[in-house]
């Protein structure tokens, strides 16, 4: 069924009326018709065969989209080991301890530490005085090192170390990690994931998994997994296949099929906070490496120059990981050199002149401001004569950027509503907001939240949620009924 008539629902009135807010609008109907909207208003007339919905004067808008998502790794977390709460090496070491004691043999793989804040490096010599042949890997929450024991190494064919593996290394290795472990990673697991998602009012996601690509996807959706709107995007070393398939970005990945949809090319230019590999323009105050003390890019100019302008040529948008102030100054000359048309991924770091190159260049800004609620203390450490310029999402919006939120889950909770407010509060505790005068309103973050569609109008897609509260005022508004493409996939 993909055709729906939602009765009696009030719409939410993202776009700012040029006066103060009127009072509640006066419920309307909405008519969805083979997936798009049809009809908004009193007393639409039901089509013959449309089932009907009473919102009875509850709210009703766009679904939410998270365009930013490594849905994978989202989905194999729940049956991780919880390394988020810990404060040192001596922490992780008694809690793999425990769990190599409760279950003897079987793979440890954590998730979620944060160790930029510990007073010392671990080892890998730690994690084998506790776990002996048990291979253990413990990925940091930025997902871009893990923390490895000797054992570990070797099923996963690195070459042996007392560090930790990081960034690009790390990255060719994620792929290997199904060998250590067979939970997760199949189709009713994920099922359970977009399930949840829905529950949340997401109706749409950009999946920047590692692994899989287009393929990976055209099975599972044929599994079942056919729940939201996804757009898959693509690695270099995955791109050969994409590009002898002749896919641009928004083709359909299945006949007929435009809910599962090409995305980007995603090249990762840069480092993260946590490992101190964000490349910046100026040195990090503590944290870095001394042979690169102001972090380090991934790709030189050349190398991502070329990779944009074939992307570009064809016909695939492209989605560029930068954190750092130089990494953002350099992705956006590779844009201006290529003409290549797509996002900034993360934007944590930014100088002043680069936020009018952002605008005029037409790319927009995809962020993840729960990221800023993990990061606010270490950022405090490391860079502590930069935070004015963090999150900078008021500078971006006043200059006219294209804002979308997204999480980078499982670097932060795939949970659109957290980061709806943490981009309007810029705090996750008591404390006050973390340089407010960057803080968007939550009608803003509303319409950053919403793939582009911020009005429920005639030829708008039949993507919808009605909500118990009014989400202009509500943290967490109860999410009623998700509808994609005129199926409901979700309903309380």
């Amino acid at each position: 069924m993909t055709s729906l008539l939602i009765r009696d629902a009030r719409l939410v009135p993202i776009v700012a009326p040029d006066k103060a807010d009127p009072a509640a609008p006066e419920p309307v109907d909405v008519l969805v018709v083979d997936g798009v909207v049809t009809e908004v208003g009193p007393g639409v007339a039901r089509p013959a065969g449309v089932e009907e919905y009473d919102a009875a004067g509850r709210w009703v808008m766009s679904g939410l989209w998270d365009t930013h998502v490594h849905l994978g790794q989202w989905t194999l977390a729940r049956g991780r080991l919880d390394t988020s709460g810990l404060r040192s090496p001596e922490e992780a070491v008694r809690l793999v301890a425990d769990r190599v004691a409760d279950e003897p043999g079987r793979p440890v793989i954590g998730w979620g530490h944060r160790p930029g804040t510990w007073t010392r490096e671990p080892t890998t010599s730690d994690l084998d005085e506790v776990s002996g042949v048990t291979p253990v890997v413990l990925i940091a929450g930025d997902a871009h090192h893990a923390w490895l024991n000797h054992a570990a190494q070797a099923a996963l064919d690195l070459p042996p170390r007392e560090g930790v593996v990081a960034e690009t290394e790390w990255f060719a290795a994620y792929e290997r990690l199904t060998a250590l472990t067979d939970v997760g990673d199949d189709a009713a697991s994920y099922r359970t994931t977009l399930d949840d998602a829905a529950a949340m009012g997401v109706v749409g996601l950009v999946d920047f998994e590692f692994t899989g690509g287009a393929q990976a996807w055209r099975d599972r959706w044929t599994e079942g997994c056919d729940r939201l709107r996804v757009e898959v995007a693509v690695y270099a070393d995955q791109l050969g296949s994409v590009l002898a398939e002749g896919l641009r970005t928004g083709d359909a990945l299945l006949p007929g099929e435009d809910r599962l949809t090409m995305g980007p090319l995603k090249v990762i230019s840069d480092g993260s906070l946590n490992t101190a590999t964000a490349w910046c323009h100026h040195p990090y105050v503590a944290g870095a490496d001394p042979a690169h003390p102001a972090g380090a890019p991934n790709l030189d100019s050349a190398e991502l120059t070329d990779l944009l302008a074939l992307a570009h040529d064809a016909g695939l948008a492209v989605a560029t990981h930068a954190i750092g102030d130089a990494a953002v100054d350099a992705a956006l000359t590779a844009y201006e050199r290529t003409g290549a048309r797509g996002s900034i991924e993360h934007v944590q770091l930014i100088a002043p002149e680069d936020v009018a190159r952002l605008q005029r260049l037409g790319l927009r800004a995809s962020v993840q401001p729960h990221h800023l609620v993990d990061d606010r203390d270490l950022t405090e450490q490391i860079w502590p004569d930069r935070t004015d310029r963090c999150f900078a999402y008021r500078w971006l919006l006043d200059a006219g950027v294209k804002l979308s939120l997204g999480s980078d889950a499982p670097v932060s909770p795939l949970d659109p509503w957290l980061a709806i407010d943490a981009a309007a509060r810029r705090t996750g505790d008591d404390r006050p907001a973390w340089h407010g005068e960057q803080s968007l309103t939550r009608r803003e973050a509303l319409a950053a939240s919403v793939g582009g569609h911020v009005a429920v109008r005639p030829g708008s897609p039949g993507d919808l949620v009605v909500l118990d509260d009014d989400p202009l005022t509500a943290v967490r508004p109860r999410v009623g009924l998700t509808v994609v493409a005129g199926r409901v996939v979700h309903r309380v």
